[in-house]
């Protein structure tokens, strides 16, 4: 396996681009690319759920990843690609073009339709995964919400390095803190831990996580970085409010409707990168400008870097 260093900062888990006909837009990239380098992340996490995996043909998602490897190659942002699917098979496919292509890091989300019964039959299930990519560590992704897997995460961490020697740890984008702190100590501390919930975030970094996966670091890092930065400096009360503020975003996002409404925002920053597929539904023109009231209202300009909102 390659050497791998833990993440410390933000990983956003990004967009996939669409064009005005709903086919990938690979162009678009790029710019996205600038954009989170100039706001100080530390990779992208390419094909998971902001990214609308589970709404992407097999080919798709090896062209979105073999762009993103393209543009990063050579700079500081580390690529990690989400490889998890219904079929075994595709995962693998998947995984091992990950390791061709040199990836810092592939992760893989529990098979969700067919669920594994047990904790001992998903490690198995990753297992046979990672093996296709020998070169390239290995992230289990715990989303119960939406995958509806939920099994010990720590226990999963003590079991399963006998059968995966690529595991360096996993992302939780679960709000289980009890479980995260195990996780954290778990195999006296070796294993990097990612913090999924962006409006969260704080907590988890008290506890001792270092660094986060979250589709909000798509377009809010800097604020984000500054949350951060006061936990370092013991400046809680500003954490706490920058924390709020973040939670605040969220929360309006949620009430439009996630995903066309990070990509509105995204073109407020002015990266394009498109609508949704089916079944998420895009925005109206109303409901973009709704959507764009509210920010205006919520004085969220600050938060997402865009003073004129």
């Amino acid at each position: 396996m390659r050497p791998h260093t833990p993440f410390v900062g933000l990983v956003p888990a990004v967009l996939t681009p669409f064009d005005s006909t709903g086919e990938l837009n690979l162009a678009a990239v790029e710019p996205h690319a600038e954009l989170l380098a100039a706001d100080g992340v530390a990779g992208v996490f390419v094909g998971g759920t902001t990214g609308e995996f589970s709404s992407l043909t097999l080919e798709e998602r090896l062209s979105l990843t073999a762009r993103w490897a393209t543009v990063t190659k050579g700079s500081p942002t580390r690529l990690v690609v989400h490889v998890g699917a219904n079929c075994l098979a595709d995962a693998k496919h998947l995984a091992a073009h990950a390791n061709a292509l040199g990836a810092s890091a592939i992760a893989a989300v529990a098979p969700s339709y067919f669920k594994p019964k047990s904790l001992d039959v998903l490690i198995s299930w990753c297992a046979e995964l990672a093996a296709a990519a020998p070169d390239t560590p290995f992230y289990f992704y715990d989303i119960p919400v939406l995958t509806g897997v939920a099994f010990s995460m720590p226990d999963f961490l003590e079991q399963a390095p006998a059968r995966i020697p690529t595991l360096v740890g996993a992302k939780f984008t679960n709000p289980d803190l009890l479980s995260l702190q195990r996780m954290l100590h778990a195999g006296g501390g070796r294993f990097d831990v990612l913090f999924g919930m962006d409006e969260q975030l704080l907590a988890a970094v008290v506890l001792g996580t270092r660094g986060a996966v979250g589709s909000g670091y798509n377009f809010a890092a800097p604020h984000f970085n500054r949350i951060l930065a006061s936990a370092r400096a013991n400046d809680f009360a500003t954490a706490r409010a920058d924390q709020y503020r973040a939670a605040e975003l969220v929360a309006l996002l949620m009430r439009h409707g996630y995903l066309p409404a990070a990509k509105e925002v995204m073109r407020i920053r002015g990266v394009d990168l498109g609508g949704v597929r089916l079944p998420h539904l895009g925005f109206t023109p109303e409901q973009t400008a709704n959507f764009r009231r509210d920010l205006e209202i919520g004085g969220f300009g600050d938060v997402i870097g865009a003073r004129g909102v």
